[in-house]
């Protein structure tokens, strides 16, 4: 069978029945034999990255300088032997044979021991960042603004793709499903992305509305997590008006973000349980404090009531209704004054009554007719005639008596 390429000459293939077939192990398994057989024991020196420490005690990193990496196993027994703690960052030598994992079919360095030579570049320029930036108080703790224990809206600065986006989402739904999620995609690793990181945080600080950010993304080596180790990042985290939780990587990740932020959650997970309460938890407390308000008003009444009790008991209130007692005596004794008084006015009133009766009586020009006497009286105009010359000659008069009366007409007039 014969083929062409565009820059080949004529390639000639041998046929199938010429063919050496390999499986897949046997490959791997002649690969890791020219490697492991054809490498002495050999020392590396490199920065470690992505570590990693199993819960079986063994320790997964990678050495890598600017432009190679290799990975890298240190089981348990040599682990627990180490003068140091391995950290991402660290500038390391390490001892150990180059073998091949047969299940992932990739080469690594079974290392022997380990030793520290230094802060590696990455580790060295974490350290120059941080202390910059401390010096400028943006780590401080008075600048730190408070997270607001009830947001409506939660902006999240991450990966759309990304997995901490995810499980942000299911905690707010669970905790607090009416928390509106607001997402500016952001790109969390790679070139650009501390740029597009900061413009987020501009971003969501022109909108206004969020009443608080979370920005970070899931767990990775030192050179993944790198955006939120940059200046440009933690001078927008600085100048947000908006509290900033930041929650990069995993919970013994820590990033000039963290440092810079409001708060620091040590995952995004942790992140969205911090800046919201739990509905459940929230109903609990609502009825406790209702609990302890009617416990705490039954209490009052029952305290207020043994007061009351004690008032109505108490000397200084019996003295109001002694003394209204005492009132109404001394009002009885008034008003018995007052009758006896009326008594003896009403009788010298009658008997002063009585005299001046007798007296009109006497005055009274009837009496004075019982005793012989008339009255006369012109008719014309009913005047009373005390002297004759009130009277002429044929005028018409009325005489009365003490019992009835006479006219007549004057015949003359004696003087």
């Amino acid at each position: 069978m014969i083929g062409t390429g565009p820059e080949d000459d004529f390639l000639v293939s041998p046929e199938p029945s010429e063919w050496r077939v390999y499986t897949v192990c046997e490959i791997t398994r002649e690969i890791k034999r020219n490697i492991e057989e054809g490498f002495a024991p050999l020392a590396v020196e490199g920065e470690i990255s992505n570590f990693k420490r199993h819960t079986s005690g063994h320790l997964y990193f990678s050495l890598k300088d600017a432009e190679a990496q290799i990975a890298c196993v240190l089981w348990r027994g040599r682990s627990q032997n180490l003068p140091f703690q391995p950290h991402d960052g660290a500038k390391v030598l390490a001892f150990g044979n180059l073998s091949v994992y047969e299940r992932q079919g990739k080469y690594q360095l079974d290392v022997m021991w380990l030793r520290p030579i230094g802060a590696g570049e990455w580790q060295l320029a974490f350290e120059a960042l941080k202390k910059k930036l401390a010096d400028e108080g943006l780590f401080d703790a008075d600048r730190k603004k408070p997270i607001p224990p009830f947001p409506s809206r939660i902006g999240v600065v991450t990966s759309e793709t990304g997995a901490a986006l995810h499980d942000i989402a299911s905690i707010i739904a669970r905790r607090a499903p009416w928390v509106q999620l607001i997402l500016r995609p952001a790109r969390v690793q790679g070139e650009g992305a501390a740029e597009d990181i900061a413009a987020a945080i501009d971003e969501f600080n022109a909108y206004g509305e969020a009443d608080v950010l979370i920005v970070g993304r899931g767990g990775g080596s030192l050179e993944d997590l790198w955006a939120f180790n940059q200046e440009t990042v933690a001078r927008a985290i600085a100048r947000s008006k908006i509290p900033v939780v930041s929650a990069v990587g995993h919970e013994v990740d820590f990033s000039i973000s963290d440092f810079t932020a409001d708060l620091r959650a040590p995952t995004p997970s942790a992140a969205a349980e911090l800046v919201v309460s739990d509905k459940a938890e929230l109903i609990e407390r609502i009825h406790l404090l209702a609990r302890r308000c009617v416990r705490h008003l039954k209490t009052r009444i029952i305290l207020q009531s043994e007061r009351v009790s004690g008032f109505q008991k108490s000397y200084g209130l019996r003295i109001p209704g002694e003394r209204l007692r005492e009132y109404r005596q001394r009002l009885d004794d008034l008003t018995r004054g007052l009758e006896t008084a009326a008594d003896l006015r009403i009788r010298e009133l009658r008997l002063k009554s009585a005299s001046v009766r007798e007296k009109l009586a006497a005055l009274n020009p009837e009496a004075v007719l019982l005793r012989g006497y008339s009255i006369t009286t012109r008719a014309r105009d009913g005047w009373i005639v005390t002297r004759s010359e009130e009277l002429q000659a044929t005028d018409a008069v009325r005489i009365r008596f003490a019992s009835g009366s006479v006219r007549g007409i004057v015949e003359s007039i004696e003087l």
